[in-house]
């Protein structure tokens, strides 16, 4: 073990502006190339205090990390339960993908949050043990379109969570759209509307506004949004535009 008695315990003197790189995760998106998407402090605070004043986390709750750190959903694992005084409890490598091995530990740990692609629900849900996780009070989704029948599912086995759809590109600070889900959800969940200072637009070719009826393009904008591709200035010119909704 390491001797840290030689270290100082006051905070590190470090000026950080609203603007600084706070995380770089890249993805491949449709072309197959890897991109660095660079995502500031302020968006990725923007995002843990909507986060916090949605669902509210406090020093009784337990939050499970156990999404790789390569993707984005691991920044609010680790960062909203330490920001809100929360415990945080660190998944053994790979228990996202074992049923059991996450039933076992969310009964020992009295795990109340979560995250889930809908995939790994679904195949979580076909654990004969899920009704024993009582203390759950929060599932999150994302990353995955989630199905109704998922759902209604997960809320009928787990009633005293709640299960909650968000929606967000690498682009962006993890997530940029939010839907509580319902029991009587029908064919398809919402990805929701947009998370505290996010904008978003459907709109079409023109960057006008799509009539309603016909296809458009999603488009994102707010504090929110990753100030660009590291080191990729032509595609960061080309994806992000200026807002032609901006005051």
């Amino acid at each position: 073990t390491e001797n840290f008695d030689g270290y100082s315990d006051a905070n590190p003197n470090i000026a950080v502006a609203p603007l600084n790189l706070a995380y770089v995760i890249y993805t491949s998106g449709s072309t197959g190339r890897p991109k660095g998407a660079g995502n500031s402090h302020q968006a990725l605070v923007n995002r843990l205090c909507w986060m916090q004043k949605a669902y509210g986390l406090d020093a009784s709750d337990s939050v499970l990390q156990k999404t790789p750190f390569s993707f984005d959903v691991s920044v609010w694992e680790f960062f909203w339960p330490l920001m809100t005084g929360a415990r945080l409890v660190i998944a053994q490598p790979g228990a996202h993908r074992d049923p059991q091995l996450l039933v076992d530990t969310i009964n020992h740990y009295a795990i109340s949050t979560l995250h889930f692609v809908p995939s790994m629900l679904q195949a979580f849900m076909t654990h004969e043990a899920v009704e024993s996780c009582v203390s759950l009070k929060r599932v999150v989704c994302s990353g995955e379109a989630l199905p109704a029948e998922l759902a209604r599912q997960t809320l009928q086995r787990l009633p005293a969570a709640g299960l909650y759809n968000l929606y967000g590109p690498t682009e962006a600070a993890i997530d940029v759209t939010h839907w509580t889900c319902q029991a009587d959800e029908s064919i398809s969940v919402p990805i929701g509307q947009p998370i505290d200072n996010l904008k978003t637009h459907i709109l079409e070719g023109s960057l006008q506004p799509a009539v309603r009826g016909t296809a458009g393009e999603l488009y994102l904008g707010g504090v929110g949004l990753a100030r660009g591709y590291h080191q990729r200035p032509a595609l960061t010119a080309e994806r992000f535009v200026p807002d032609p909704f901006s005051a």
